[in-house]
């Protein structure tokens, strides 16, 4: 838990080179929006989908 009065931040990074930071209680809001829309979109995710493991 952060103090009273903190500046939240946060920082989302993947393996693809996604790689964003937001500072303040809005822009860290929409990060994790923004965060949870690339894992549906990420081109490393799609990619393994529909294949078969060797």
């Amino acid at each position: 838990m952060a103090p009273r009065g903190a500046t939240p931040t946060a920082t989302s990074k993947c393996l693809c080179g996604w790689d964003r930071s937001a500072v303040g209680q809005r822009r860290v809001l929409a990060l994790i929006e923004a965060h949870t829309a690339h894992r549906d979109t990420c081109p490393l995710r799609t990619h393994q989908e529909g294949t078969e493991a060797a």
